[in-house]
C-alpha cells in the first residue's frame, strides 16, 4: 500500500497508540481516534513530532455510546474520500457491572457491540476504497469460553470480569469469521489478532502481578495485518502473536454461534 488512509481506534494510549505510531512512522495516513479531546490533541501532536508525518488525524468519540458511534462512522464518511485500513483495536476491562448509557454492559458493549456497528457504517467505505482491510485486535482470553449461557451475555445473571472480558474477545473473532464470509468477493478482507499479554494501563490496573510484553511488540502483529502485502488476498484468520495464521478456539467455528452473536449485536444496535 501506498500511504494508505487507517483509521485506529482506541489509539491514544497502549496498542492503539503504538499501532498508529507504527504506521504514521511508515508512511501511512492515519486517523486517531479517542475519548478525551485534550488527551487525544496531545497525543496527535506526540506522534506528529516523533514519526515526521503530517497526514494525521484526530476524532473524538465514546464507543459505549450509540450516537457517538454512528457520528465517528459518519464523520469518517464526510470527511474521508476513502478508508484503506479500519483497526477495531479499542477495548475496555471493567471489574464491576456497568451499564452503558444505550443500557448494554459496558465490557460487550465496546468490545464487541461497538466494532460491530462501526465497521456496519464503515462498510460503504471500506468497499468502495477496496481492496481494503478490516483488522480486529480479539484475545486469547476467548479459549476460556467453553460455553455461552445465552440468558447471561450480557451478565444478567451474574457477572465476573473476566468472564465477560472474554466472551466479548470471543464475539469479535467470530464476528471477523462472519464479516469474512459475507464480504470474500467483496475486495474487504477481514482478520482477527491475539496481540499478546501487553503492558498496557488496562494490564497494570486489572493484573498488576502479570508483567507483559512493551506495546511497541503488542503493535506488531496489528500493523502486519494492516498493511502488509504478504497479506493481502488473506481473510477470515486469526492470528497470535504470529504472521502465521494460527486456529481460534473450535467453537468460534461453530456457525450456529457465530449467527446467534450476529443477531444479538443486530438486535441491540441496529
Amino acid at each position: 500500500m501506498n500511504g494508505p488512509l487507517i483509521l485506529v481506534t482506541g489509539s491514544t494510549d497502549g496498542i492503539g497508540k503504538a499501532t498508529a505510531r507504527e504506521l504514521a512512522g511508515r508512511g501511512a495516513q492515519v486517523i486517531l481516534h479517542g475519548r478525551d479531546p485534550d488527551k487525544g490533541e496531545k497525543v496527535l501532536k506526540e506522534l506528529k513530532n516523533l514519526t515526521w508525518n503530517k497526514n494525521l488525524s484526530l476524532l473524538i468519540a465514546d464507543l459505549s455510546v450509540k450516537e457517538n458511534i454512528l457520528r465517528l462512522a459518519d464523520e469518517v464518511m464526510s470527511g474521508y474520500g476513502r478508508l484503506d485500513v479500519l483497526v477495531n483495536n479499542a477495548g475496555v476491562y471493567e471489574k464491576t457491572r456497568k451499564i452503558t448509557p444505550d443500557g448494554m454492559e459496558m465490557t460487550f458493549g465496546v468490545n464487541y457491540f461497538a466494532p460491530f456497528l462501526l465497521t456496519r457504517e464503515l462498510l460503504p467505505l471500506l468497499k468502495k476504497s477496496a481492496p481494503s482491510r478490516i483488522v480486529n485486535v480479539a484475545s486469547a482470553a476467548h479459549r476460556d469460553v467453553r460455553r455461552i449461557d445465552w440468558e447471561n451475555v450480557l451478565g444478567e445473571k451474574h457477572y465476573d470480569p473476566f468472564e465477560a472480558y472474554a466472551l466479548s474477545k470471543f464475539a469479535d473473532i467470530t464476528l471477523t469469521y462472519s464479516l469474512a464470509e459475507s464480504l470474500h468477493k467483496a475486495g474487504v478482507a477481514v482478520n482477527c489478532l491475539h496481540p499478546g499479554t501487553v503492558a498496557t494501563k488496562m494490564l497494570r490496573a486489572e493484573f498488576p502481578g502479570i508483567r507483559g510484553i512493551p506495546p511497541a511488540e503488542g503493535a506488531k502483529t496489528s500493523v502486519y495485518l494492516a498493511i502488509s502485502p504478504e497479506i493481502a488476498a488473506v481473510s477470515g484468520k486469526y492470528f497470535e502473536e504470529s504472521r502465521e495464521p494460527g486456529r481460534s478456539s473450535a467453537l468460534t467455528y461453530d456457525r450456529t454461534v457465530q449467527k446467534r452473536l450476529w443477531e444479538e449485536a443486530e438486535k441491540r444496535v441496529v
